[in-house]
């Protein structure tokens, strides 16, 4: 580290908490008012529950409906207020799961674990 903090002209001190920083998990203080306690409690879950929770997916019975009221909603201007609600329910539930896996990974990445490239 000493040799990084003289190629950069930055302290050890500097580095350090830029790399402690860097490292942690990030906090649960901005996520949505609906999701913090879940994102936090994954703090303590194990390795492998945390790549099942990375791996995971929408499941197909929720996918389904959902692309067709996308699709629906790009084609007409008009669509009832229950399938707005819909799109919106199902919308949310893409966008919690897609937030717990990134957290997943962000947990993974500072235990250690090496995160796959995109």
């Amino acid at each position: 580290m000493a040799r990084i903090a003289e190629l950069t002209h930055q302290t050890i001190e500097s580095l350090t908490v830029q790399s402690i920083k860097t490292n942690l998990p990030p906090t649960v203080e901005n996520a949505p008012l609906f999701i913090p306690a879940s994102l936090q409690a994954m703090q303590t879950l194990s390795a492998d529950e945390l790549f099942k929770m990375a791996h995971s997916q929408v499941p197909a019975v929720q996918q389904q409906p959902h692309l067709a009221l996308l699709e629906r909603n790009q084609e007409t201007e008009s669509m009832s207020p229950e399938d707005r609600q819909e799109l919106r329910k199902l919308g949310q539930a893409a966008s919690q799961l897609m937030l717990k896996k990134a957290y997943a990974w962000a947990i993974l990445r500072w235990r250690g674990y090496r995160i796959p490239a995109l």
